[in-house]
């Protein structure tokens, strides 16, 4: 019952984030809260504090007030958020420039992470539509990515469900002098989306325990289920620092955020030289274990390693024993719920970065890989025991890894380490014809 204009000069007093609040409240409270004069008075001091405009700028934003009613209600509200979006863009993507000269990736991820106030959830929805919401994950920081696990009571069935989203969230209106409010307006970033139908069929099965199934969905996504009830247990996703900031919060809640193409340089790579002088750094770990932690450098290919679409690039190979690589400790993953905890062993997260001549990021992902034992024996003087292989492959190319297993210092030893490059990749990469 209080008139439009007492309820307008109370809302004057207020920050743009309860604004943005009092216009989920009714109707009403919306078509006041987008009120032009309100949101052109906090427009304004934005540009004389925040980015510091020079007089002739602030002039013109003065110069609106006389037409304010010209412009359609919302408008300076539109604006505010669009400059204040640009501005904590600018900001956290400035920290992303610095570069680690060890994995060629951004130094900083963490303090962006926090400056942006980022978050990650996923939204499941069933077959009906309806959508559950989990939070609240557990974050697990390795160099070159991060590992997210969300466990909690009261999971939709499994039976039910059609799809899961992963989003990175941020707050609409970043303040680093609060903490970030979780009933607050916020923006959602789609990051990919998966498809639950028929998981335990159409999905790669990475391992088992007592307890759960574990099961891989590209990209980067490990489902927990459990054994007896066949419902989910956990999720965990694993983001690669490479375009990790970008994907989390430069696309929209529908779209997904898709890099700009390379612009490449000048250079003698053609299809008869062959790639040269790349790098790659290469993690494998179990979430909270690391197993291996390496870096290989000036990997190049030939001619003749060019082959039914891919480009091969050998990085341990299988007779020089001195470039063979020990796994320290057992492989598995490691998991956890809100009452159990286990180990899937044979399995393993992988984390890839490969680096071009430029020391720029050409391939990079961060997904689960299981083991297999391979039907051949060991044929290597050095080395007898079991020979297990490990693979993986997405739409840029392949990976492919021989352990072979010491029984008398119970260990892993890689004897073989082959990447195979999609020549789609390379073309698009470079603009040339392999």
């Amino acid at each position: 019952s209080m008139p439009s204009e007492m309820l307008l000069k109370i809302f004057s007093y207020l920050d743009a984030v309860s604004l943005l609040s009092l216009g989920c409240v009714n109707k009403r409270f919306c078509e006041l809260a987008n009120d032009n004069g309100i949101w052109l008075k906090l427009y304004s001091c934005s540009l004389r504090s925040k980015w510091k405009m020079k007089s002739k700028q602030t002039e013109t934003v003065s110069l609106g007030c006389a037409a304010l009613h010209d412009k359609k209600p919302g408008y300076w509200k539109k604006e505010y958020i669009f400059k204040q979006t640009c501005a904590f863009k600018t900001r956290v993507m400035r920290l992303v420039k610095f570069l680690d000269p060890y994995t060629g990736l951004p130094c900083k991820n963490k303090e962006a992470m926090k400056v942006s106030g980022l978050s990650w959830i996923i939204v499941l929805k069933d077959k009906n539509g309806k959508e559950h919401v989990v939070e609240k994950p557990k974050l697990s920081f390795k160099d070159t990515s991060v590992t997210i696990l969300w466990y909690g009571p009261g999971w939709p069935c499994l039976d039910v469900l059609s799809t899961l989203k992963l989003f990175g969230v941020t707050p609409l209106l970043p303040d680093q002098s609060r903490p970030p409010n979780k009933n607050g307006p916020r923006r959602f970033s789609l990051i990919a989306e998966y498809h639950l139908a028929n998981l335990t069929e159409s999905s790669v099965a990475v391992g088992a325990d007592e307890l759960v199934q574990l099961f891989s969905l590209s990209p980067g996504l490990l489902v927990g289920i459990w054994k007896e009830k066949n419902e989910i247990a956990f999720v965990m996703a694993n983001l690669h620092y490479n375009q990790l900031l970008e994907r989390s919060i430069l696309g929209s809640a529908t779209v997904q955020y898709a890099p700009p193409p390379n612009k490449p340089l000048l250079d003698d790579i053609d299809s008869e030289y062959g790639l040269h002088d790349y790098s790659l750094h290469l993690d494998l770990h179990g979430r909270s274990c690391m197993y291996l932690c390496g870096s290989f450098k000036c990997l190049f290919c030939r001619k003749r390693d060019i082959e039914n679409g891919y480009l091969r690039l050998r990085v341990v190979n299988l007779k020089d024993n001195r470039k063979h690589l020990p796994i320290i400790g057992t492989l598995g993953i490691c998991w956890e719920t809100d009452v159990f905890k286990g180990n899937v062993k044979d399995c393993f997260v992988m984390d890839l970065t490969l680096l071009d001549e430029t020391a720029k990021p050409f391939w990079c992902f961060s997904a689960p890989v299981h083991m297999e034992l391979s039907t051949k024996s060991s044929g290597l003087y050095d080395y007898m025991g079991h020979i297990y292989t490990a693979d993986y492959a997405d739409s840029e190319g392949k990976v492919c890894v021989e352990f072979v297993w010491l029984e008398e210092t119970k260990e892993y030893i890689i004897v073989s380490l082959v990447l195979y490059v999609s020549t789609k990749k390379v073309n698009s990469w470079y603009g040339t014809n392999y």
